[in-house]
């Protein structure tokens, strides 16, 4: 049985390519990158044989088919605030673009928040926002992957069950997945500190949207206990996520074809990424 793609988030200063370059320097089979500055709305052109060089890169490195890009974080498709929401549906909408242009097959993005307006707008605001976006035919090649979120404040995703909602109601359904977050769905109070826990907060997710809607991990221990709805992102083995929990996830069959990156705090010299994941491969079972 062929290993988990592990992986870690990687900058893009410097040119998507480099990001690729990062990657393989600590020896990843997955890479997750933004396709534009994370904190602004504007997105610069790509330059002259960027896209090309970042496709060719990838594939070299083999990672192509385990690429991730994680949308911007102004992007708030659940708002109530019409303006807000006209702009992050655009915005949205041309970083699925860039994705299609990168070869990159998924795009994770938060749900959201509705703020006072409530879950049940914010739901129907998400998957009005999504079908807009799909219903340009180029963009249909990038899977949306909603990520469960730790739930603080307004916000959506730390229930299953929202999720599943989104998923319901949006006509593009065929297009949308999730990505689980570790350090997110323990904050958020979904239990994975047991056998019988993790089994049970998996088949609850099996309920709400169906573990096929899986397409992605973000492996991060937590720094908040669990329920504290807290989004702190931890090392390894430092958090209240556990090691234990990471065994059983990478040494789950049903996640084994799925990138599986690190969101975890780090300096220039990627050091940390080097030994996260040292520590994810040290438990997988021989």
């Amino acid at each position: 049985m062929n290993e988990p793609r592990f992986g870690a988030h990687m900058s893009i200063a410097g040119g998507m390519p480099v990001a690729v370059e990062r990657a393989v320097a600590v020896g990843s089979g997955a890479l997750q990158v933004f396709v534009k500055s994370s904190n602004q709305w504007a997105a610069r052109p790509f330059a002259a044989g960027e896209i090309d060089a970042f496709r060719r890169a990838a594939a070299e490195a083999g990672i192509e088919r385990h690429l991730l890009a994680h949308a911007s974080y102004l992007i708030n498709l659940a708002s109530s605030d019409d303006a807000l929401w006209e702009r992050s549906t655009q915005a949205f909408g041309v970083e699925l673009d860039r994705c299609a242009q990168l070869g990159i097959p998924s795009l994770v993005v938060h749900p959201g928040s509705p703020k006072e307006a409530g879950a049940e707008e914010g739901v129907r605001r998400v998957a009005l926002a999504l079908d807009r976006v799909y219903a340009q035919r180029g963009r249909r090649e990038v899977r949306t992957l909603l990520e469960i979120t730790a739930g603080q404040g307004k916000v959506l995703g730390g229930k299953f069950e929202e999720l599943g909602a989104i998923l319901a109601k949006a006509a593009c359904e065929d297009r949308l997945g999730v990505c689980f977050d570790t350090c997110h769905a323990v904050a958020a109070g979904h239990d994975l500190s047991s056998v019988a826990a993790y089994d049970a907060t998996f088949e609850r997710l099996d309920r709400a949207v169906g573990l096929s809607r899986l397409g992605a991990f973000h492996l991060n221990d937590s720094k908040g206990k669990l329920g504290s709805r807290l989004d702190r992102h931890e090392h390894l083995g430092r958090g209240t996520v556990g090691l234990d929990a990471f065994r059983r996830i990478v040494n789950d069959r049903r996640f084994r074809d799925l990138p599986m990156v690190l969101e975890t705090p780090k300096g220039d010299d990627l050091a940390e990424d080097r030994e996260n994941l040292a520590v994810l491969r040290g438990l997988l079972a021989r």
